[in-house]
């Protein structure tokens, strides 16, 4: 029976929405942890500072997601994404918990044309992504009892992210440049953690011997390109600025990015009962908090 639940990363986007969410499910108690009281940069010492917490299960939303400084500050990412999750991993084995782990849809090429599945071939084509499945790799040789939910383009009204910058941005310039041939599904961090707390409560209390480690997609409905995103941002909080569609070619970056990264979202709608809003509904909402922040 889970009762006990620690999440990892409380100063990040999916950390803060879970704490959001928390008065939710009394049936949990929350303990979260962020890089003071739990520093992934640094493997060696994981095992000993989990010592100092009790779990039914982990939600590890750490993780290094700086994709384009991942290329110079290789040793970084792999520590925290790799090598940091390896140590997690046996510490929820030791003490029989559940884990629940934050992947990318980063670990495909963008070479598809349909969504991606969980059992498709898996070739990141930059650091960011090849650290993030090391930890996935991790993860299944230990062979704990876990969840990989692997996600896309996260937004919120927390931390730095697209929407903020395009508010910003669409601001203070008359128009800008956008990417328009990069193709996949943005998410809302809250619709992200309701669906891991919405997980975790159907499968409190059950084993699964048979295939301890699962994989699922989730990211919001619809696919739109970083174009589309900007554009409805935009138009929704009547800004006047003009986004011009461009190739990926005309805006160089130190990190390769996928071209198409849409997934399927079948397995885990149908594994836990989920419904996922469509990802223009969400971006409505997000834009709220942020208001409502700001009026504060």
């Amino acid at each position: 029976m889970i009762k006990s639940i620690l999440v990892t990363g409380k100063s990040g986007q999916l950390g803060q929405s879970i704490q959001k969410l928390t008065q939710q499910y009394p049936q949990f108690e929350f303990q979260f942890v962020g890089r003071d009281e739990l520093d992934l940069s640094q493997p060696e010492l994981v095992k000993q500072k989990l010592l100092n917490y009790q779990f039914d299960a982990l939600i590890n939303c750490a993780a290094y997601t700086a994709v384009d400084k991942a290329e110079t500050e290789q040793e970084l990412a792999y520590a925290i994404n790799h090598h940091s999750v390896a140590k997690l991993t046996q510490v929820v084995n030791d003490n029989n918990a559940l884990l629940i782990h934050i992947s990318t849809d980063y670990v495909f090429n963008g070479q598809n044309h349909k969504p991606y599945q969980e059992h498709d071939t898996v070739e990141p084509i930059n650091v960011y992504g090849d650290s993030k499945l090391k930890g996935e790799q991790a993860i299944h040789a230990a062979s704990p009892r876990a969840l990989i939910i692997r996600t896309s383009w996260v937004y919120s009204e927390f931390g730095n992210n697209f929407v903020k910058t395009m508010l910003k941005l669409g601001q203070e310039r008359d128009q800008l440049n956008v990417v328009a041939d990069q193709v996949g599904s943005p998410t809302y961090a809250t619709d992200l953690a309701a669906a891991i707390l919405k997980a975790l409560c159907y499968i409190n209390g059950k084993a699964d011997e048979a295939n301890p480690v699962k994989t699922y997609h989730l990211s919001n409905e619809g696919v739109c390109s970083w174009y589309d995103f900007a554009k409805a941002i935009f138009e929704l909080k009547d800004i006047d600025c003009v986004v011009n569609p461009i190739d990926t070619q005309d805006y160089p970056t130190p990190a390769k990015r996928p071209h198409y990264s849409v997934m399927d979202k079948t397995n885990i709608k149908q594994a836990f009962g989920i419904s996922i809003p469509y990802w223009k509904d969400s971006l409505k909402v997000c834009l709220k908090e942020l208001e409502k922040q700001h009026a504060r």
